[in-house]
């Protein structure tokens, strides 16, 4: 996906950026979206999601490759970037022995920020208890303190590692609508992994697909869920299938065949009747279906490389 026209500044940039690890490869990988956007990264366990979101937050260098975070090259400029950036991973942790109004007071006296009418507006919010300490709250309610700790600052990125895994559903709802409230101001922005495509699906302005390292696709939303297609046709006389780029799965049961199309065109079906085969329906496909296509086509890829 390329942004590099667009009226509005950028959130992030990354182009190019490679990372190597003794059994884990991130290859040449370019991500941007616009100031005010929600980016969704998509991918299973390993694919390399919390990887790029470390190389955004400056955590750890690229090997190669450029990152640009609210107009500050990383790592270089990270001490100034993170100053307006939100940073929750899975595995963050609070002190066990303090409260959640120590943290708060923590929070406040580093980040000049910091909003106290918010911070006050999040606890009702979250139903949570100042005066709570941390080792007494449940996963959910850890989770929700790290975000108030974060949103309280009032950054202008938000960048989420797997917020909620793990979460019960009246809980992920209240994460997911923090997480969309924070964008009231069309300045602020986020950028989250997840392996729940119903959360992706549900608060993304743009998606990308991770596997293996790589970025299988990037674009957003409308064009995903718009772009994809299964065919469901019925083959009588055995015809051989017209080569369309498009097609990345094929399904054959005796006269019964199913294809899964990428890019559609509406011209296909004219296509595959003018080759013999009777098109007998035509389905959108769900984001999770999409993913779970762009994985599968991946991988008989990566295959097909390693046989030759």
């Amino acid at each position: 996906m390329s942004l590099s026209d667009a009226a509005t500044p950028l959130a992030i940039e990354c182009k190019g950026i490679t990372k190597n690890y003794p059994h884990f490869r991130l290859q040449n990988v370019d991500l941007a979206f616009e100031q005010g956007t929600v980016m969704g990264l998509v991918g299973p366990n390993g694919a390399g999601k919390s990887t790029i979101l470390r190389i955004v937050m400056g955590l750890i260098a690229p090997d190669s490759g450029s990152v640009n975070v609210l107009g500050r090259t990383m790592p270089s400029e990270q001490l100034k970037a993170k100053r307006d950036i939100g940073f929750i991973a899975e595995d963050m942790r609070l002190y066990e022995s303090e409260t959640i109004e120590f943290h708060m007071n923590f929070i406040k006296s580093i980040f000049d920020s910091w909003d106290a009418e918010y911070a006050k507006h999040l606890l009702k919010r979250f139903d949570l208890n100042k005066a709570q300490k941390v080792k007494g709250l449940s996963h959910g309610q850890r989770v929700k303190a790290t975000l108030l700790l974060a949103l309280a600052r009032r950054p202008k990125l938000l960048v989420f590692d797997e917020p909620t895994t793990g979460l019960d559903p009246a809980v992920r709802k209240e994460v997911l609508d923090a997480m969309m409230n924070a964008l009231s101001d069309e300045t602020h922005s986020i950028l989250f992994s997840s392996h729940n495509t119903l959360d992706i699906e549900q608060i993304s302005d743009y998606i990308t697909f991770i596997y293996g390292g790589q970025v299988v696709e990037s674009r957003n939303k409308e064009d995903f869920i718009d772009g994809w297609r299964r065919l469901r046709l019925t083959n009588m006389h055995n015809n051989r299938l017209p080569q369309l780029q498009n097609i990345t799965d094929v399904q054959q049961n005796g006269r019964l065949c199913t294809l899964t199309v990428n890019n559609y065109e509406d011209s296909i079906p004219e296509q595959l009747t003018s080759a013999g085969l009777m098109v007998d329906a035509i389905e959108r496909l769900t984001l999770e279906e999409i993913f779970l296509s762009n994985v599968h086509h991946a991988k008989s890829n990566k295959k097909m490389e390693l046989a030759r």
